[in-house]
């Protein structure tokens, strides 16, 4: 009797945990409270973050071991100092010791374009049976999938040159973001090379980066690259690839530069009617000579950054003694192969009894590891950010800078064009709720919905590159309701190109909301209420426009993109209420200009300029004088701030003495602010009811314009 007494206790007590397990996850999932304050993701997240959540390590899903402090949920990288977690492989990755470092390099002129003539040779790929592997390196698994990871991937590095020929070329890709398969030698000067496709698919070959040593001085080489996956390439258009030598860096502190030949990219015949299910495969060949004799000689499809360069450049941000008053690092996860995904916040110091809220902005990039411009033009945007100059202080004094630099470690590092360990594009994974299969993108998702609840978001930007299309443009959306919010999302974009007119093309730009882009960032953040959201897409090659025409990009380009980007920024929301009237005039020209989604229409802003930096005329004069102070300076007004999903209470303007106290703690320690040019404004709206004037240095016709309404 005393032990049924016990066995029924102990079953109540049993039932009573399982019903103490069951109400708490109810309370995890299904708050109480949604106010602002205690919404359904700050519930969900303390909740998660404070309970043990255990799975059994399967060969589909991974355990990611979160380190995070309980009461945080994007934690500090490190409190003492900025520790650089050497990046992490899989384990069938076989990894050279040595780091790959290279020199920043600017060419002193423009790099043109390859002329194309119509009469380059077109060799059709050999293979094996005529020529000899002489390198050979494509990571082996005993699983098609992404298992485990560990620092310096495999514990085996076998040779990869197996050719004894003494004069052969020797290749070499087992470095970060490197990408060589395979290379055979057709005869002595000519050699066909292999991309390896994303870890764990069979596609995406674009992204190239690799070395080659044991080459001759001045003997003419031709690669040819056989297995590329795109139909059309920017180098039918005069596009060269980039080469890095080593000598020459170290005698002549010349680093990369544009090569090449002869250069002609086209459709193999590799699909018969014996095979139609065979993917079709492209071919890019081209002759190159070096410069010295036994050289280390990198090609690449395009300027390189590294995992370890983002790692590095934020180490130095970290370790600034003004910048890291302003700017913060955290992780805001880990990737599948435990890689840190990092986020900066860059804002003013919050005054003390300042009720007022500022919005944010939310940038990210490389979620395609192939896209290293984006990193480029990200690495311009955090140094202007972090600089002194008086902009950026403005900017930090308005928005609080939210920035993920690298949405995806894992491709980057292994040297993957699309995809991440995955197998899958990240940019098509953002309405997923897979949190283990795509952390980056589901962290990202909680960064901005918590934006939104707490302080609005002003606008999004994801940066991208464009292998098949020139200079740099945006994607945006849409406003399809019209009324007084239509076009709006072209006003930026617009006023972007005249900041930028010789590398931004307004009229490449899209607006349309296709049914294959639901699963992007751009959209899904647009649906999520951001109505300024955007897509930034910098082109491989170069530019069309004004003194660049028919010149290829470099890192100062980009960069010079992404501190113009910051600029007109500050431009579009100039809280001036004179610049309303002038926005809404911008709107109306492109509305009667039959501007859309599909064709948007280039108009005349002579009234348009920036308080600094590149402006519509200047841009394409790079170097003159800036303009005289009292020049007219009129700047349209940005549209309404994005909806935010919890309410937000009525807040107190700024007092003149709390916004004077701002300017002294965002100030670097002994730097003094220049006095600001007084500008005269003016507001050239119309002549008259029925017509207006506008001039333009930017438009088709010289002079005067004089349009009717």
């Amino acid at each position: 009797m005393e032990g049924l007494t016990m066995n029924v206790e102990s079953e109540s007590n049993g039932n009573a945990d399982l019903e103490t397990n069951v109400r708490n996850l109810q309370a995890c999932l299904f708050p109480p409270q949604l106010t602002a304050s205690n919404s359904y993701f700050s519930n969900f997240f303390v909740k998660t973050c404070q309970s043990q959540i255990t799975e059994d390590d399967d060969e589909l899903r991974i355990k990611i071991k979160e380190s995070f402090p309980l009461k945080e949920l994007f934690p500090a990288a490190r409190d003492t100092a900025f520790i650089l977690q050497p990046p992490r492989w899989p384990t069938e990755c076989q990894v050279l010791e040595e780091k790959i470092k290279h020199i920043n390099y600017v060419p002193a002129s423009p790099e043109p374009y390859y002329s194309v003539t119509g009469n380059e040779c077109q060799p059709k790929p050999s293979g094996e049976e005529f020529g000899v592997i002489v390198y050979q390196y494509t990571p082996i698994s005993a699983v098609n999938y992404f298992s485990r990871s560990s620092v310096g991937g495999s514990r085996y590095l076998l040779s990869s040159n197996i050719c004894p020929e003494d004069d052969s070329l020797r290749f070499e890709s087992r470095f970060e973001s490197g990408n060589l398969a395979r290379a055979i030698r057709i005869t002595p000067n000519y050699y066909e090379l292999h991309l390896r496709a994303d870890l764990y698919t069979n596609r995406h070959m674009q992204w190239f980066y690799f070395r080659v040593t044991n080459m001759k001085r001045n003997f003419l080489y031709r690669f040819s690259i056989t297995n590329c996956s795109k139909e059309s390439s920017l180098y039918n258009e005069g596009m060269r690839p980039l080469m890095y030598s080593k000598k020459d860096s170290q005698m002549h502190s010349i680093g990369w530069n544009r090569c090449g030949q002869n250069i002609t990219y086209f459709c193999n015949d590799n699909v018969t009617s014996e095979d139609p299910d065979q993917p079709q495969t492209y071919t890019l060949t081209f002759t190159v000579t070096f410069p010295h004799d036994d050289d280390e000689v990198y090609l690449a499809h395009c300027y390189p950054y590294t995992y370890s360069d983002l790692q590095e450049h934020l180490a130095e941000i970290r370790a600034h003694p003004v910048k890291q008053t302003y700017s913060t690092v955290r992780l805001l996860c880990r990737s599948l192969a435990g890689n840190d995904v990092y986020f900066i916040t860059i804002t003013s110091p919050q005054i003390p009894g300042e009720t007022k809220k500022k919005r944010a902005v939310v940038l990210t990039a490389r979620v395609h590891p192939g896209e290293t411009p984006s990193s480029w033009i990200m690495k311009g945007i955090l140094d202007f950010l972090t600089g002194d100059s008086a902009p950026a202080k403005d900017l930090r004094d308005k928005f609080i800078f939210k920035i993920v630099p690298m949405l995806n470690p894992d491709g980057v590092i292994v040297g993957n064009n699309r995809c991440s360990l995955s197998a899958k594009d990240l940019n098509r994974q953002y309405r997923t709720v897979m949190r283990d299969a795509y952390p980056s993108i589901w962290y990202t998702k909680l960064m901005v919905r918590r934006l939104l609840e707490e302080c609005g978001v002003a606008l999004y930007c994801d940066l991208h590159a464009h292998s098949r299309k020139q200079n740099i443009f945006v994607y945006g959306c849409e406003n399809r309701r019209g009324g007084d919010r239509r076009l709006q999302e072209q006003v930026f974009p617009l006023m972007l190109h005249k900041n930028t007119a010789d590398k931004f093309s307004f009229e490449s730009c899209k607006f349309r909301i296709q049914k294959a882009k639901e699963g992007t960032g751009r959209v899904v953040m647009w649906m999520m209420g951001i109505a300024c959201s955007y897509t930034m897409e910098a082109s491989f090659a170069g530019s069309t426009l004004g003194a660049k025409t028919d010149t290829h990009f470099t890192t100062q380009d980009y960069e010079q993109m992404g501190r113009s980007f910051c600029q007109t920024l500050l431009d579009f929301y100039d809280e001036d209420p004179r610049k309303e009237k002038l926005r809404a005039k911008i709107i109306e020209r492109l509305t009667k200009e039959g501007s859309n989604a599909d064709e948007p229409t280039n108009i005349p802003l002579s009234d348009y300029s920036s308080d600094e930096g590149d402006t519509s005329s200047s841009s394409d004069e790079m170097g003159r004088e800036e303009r005289d102070e009292e020049e007219e300076i009129v700047i349209p007004q940005p549209p309404p701030p994005s909806p935010a999903a919890g309410k937000r209470a009525s807040r107190p303007a700024k007092s003149s003495s709390a916004h004077k106290l701002r300017m002294l703690t965002s100030r670097s320690p002994g730097a003094q602010r220049k006095p600001l040019p007084i500008c005269k404004a003016t507001l050239k709206l119309s002549l008259s009811d029925k017509e207006y004037y506008i001039s333009s240095s930017e438009s088709d016709e010289e002079g005067k314009v004089l349009k009717s309404q």
